[in-house]
């Protein structure tokens, strides 16, 4: 599909749910740059490689042009919000914050993969995964990169939520529901689901050996 018609078909407001989404995924990269003491090099390559992570898998993986390389806003995006990690206070970027940061950049990015995938004629099931894929592997990435467990294996509830999101787009698309108003439910869903995990400690139940 042609990108033009691809953008036409997805809306002229779902893609603000993209940025935002990356903008978010961006933040949570730099400070985890930030707090290993990194230098401003590496701040911006972590927000680049978390933000635009997720959505170049899904690009790849649905056939469409790869979204950052065309989109003169990625980049630049990802560079702003570097800067502003850089120049702020650490206290600001306190473990809460880049949890519930994280926690509204899944739900938003999770919606906009579903969506993407869909509009570029992805079945609707591959196409949920799409939005999974989005909203995960630009954490994993960085997780990877600073050395970390991978946010996969923390306790709460994550990937769930991501599923959550993705799932409720493509439901809501599937009933007939406008595009936009589909995303900013799912992004919510999305997001509320991620942030009761986060206070409440929600988790699924984990795999037991059996007896021996």
């Amino acid at each position: 599909m042609d990108p033009l018609e691809a953008a036409t078909r997805i809306g002229p407001l779902l893609p603000w749910l993209d940025l935002f989404g990356i903008a978010v995924f961006a933040a949570t990269g730099a400070i985890a740059a930030a707090r290993r003491g990194q230098t401003f090099v590496t701040l911006a390559f972590f927000a680049l490689i978390t933000g635009i992570g997720g959505g170049a898998i899904r690009d790849l993986l649905i056939d469409a042009p790869v979204f950052w390389v065309h989109d003169r806003r990625v980049a630049a995006l990802c560079l702003v919000v570097a800067l502003a990690v850089w120049f702020t206070p650490h206290r600001w970027w306190s473990d809460s914050a880049f949890d519930w940061m994280d926690a509204a950049g899944l739900g938003a990015y999770a919606a906009f993969g579903a969506a993407k995938a869909l509009t570029y004629g992805i079945p609707p099931v591959p196409a949920a995964f799409m939005g999974v894929i989005t909203a995960c592997s630009g954490g994993i990435i960085r997780d990877i990169l600073a050395g970390e467990p991978s946010i996969l294996m923390r306790p709460e509830l994550y990937v769930t939520a991501a599923a959550l999101a993705a799932a409720t787009h493509v439901s809501l698309t599937l009933l007939g529901l406008d595009q936009l108003a589909a995303g900013l439910i799912a992004a919510v869903a999305g997001f509320a689901l991620r942030g009761a995990a986060i206070h409440w400690k929600l988790a699924l139940p984990a795999y037991r050996h059996p007896a021996d």
